[in-house]
């Protein structure tokens, strides 16, 4: 066996320093992320299933679970939910009997867009932690060292649809009014 290039002290120390930032990153983030769906009668498991959704336009039950950080179970449970609210749409693949896909239904897109149309930055407190080191630093936190941690426990497939969400919130959604609105596609994009 390999000679550790630390010491269990350290070990335990860093162990415990991402443990506990954590715990108060999420308990804030929980807050705020509930705040923002709860007129849309969401919880954030059915958030984040509708938003994987989007961005995989027909993902697998698996991927759901995978991308959404849940159990299969939960990520079932709650798809269940938001198809019997219409929603999501439940199918299976004709060369794939196996798995259960889901697909957001014209409802379900249009929530979705209501969402984003409707965050609030004034109701982020996580923003606001971030503002000073945004205006000293004219940009937002890359968090890339929390980011490689994640790509370490989860994997490239993660990251890559971590970022292809991103990337189309980029592509597809303008800002208008101070609030993000999906571009219009034109004619000829759909032919």
């Amino acid at each position: 066996m390999a000679e550790k290039q630390y010491s269990m002290k350290e070990a335990m120390l860093f162990s415990q320093r991402i443990a506990q930032l954590s715990k108060a990153l999420w308990k804030s983030i929980e807050k705020d992320w509930q705040q923002w769906i709860k007129p849309f009668d969401l919880n954030i498991n059915e958030h984040h299933i509708l938003w994987i959704a989007y961005h995989l336009h027909g993902a697998s039950i698996s991927d759901v679970a995978k991308f959404g950080v849940m159990h299969v179970s939960t990520a079932f449970n709650f798809s269940k939910k938001l198809e019997e609210r219409g929603l999501l749409k439940f199918s299976k693949k004709e060369n794939d009997k196996r798995n259960t896909y889901i697909e957001l239904t014209p409802q379900g897109e249009e929530i979705l867009l209501q969402l984003m149309e409707n965050f609030n930055p004034d109701n982020n407190s996580v923003l606001s932690g971030a503002l000073p080191l945004r205006e000293l630093y004219g940009k937002f936190p890359d968090i890339i060292e929390m980011m490689a941690i994640v790509r370490n426990i989860y994997g490239d497939d993660f990251m890559e649809i971590f970022e292809r969400s991103f990337n189309n919130v980029d592509s597809e959604f303008t800002e208008e009014n101070s609030k993000l609105v999906k571009t219009q596609k034109s004619e000829q994009e759909f032919v």
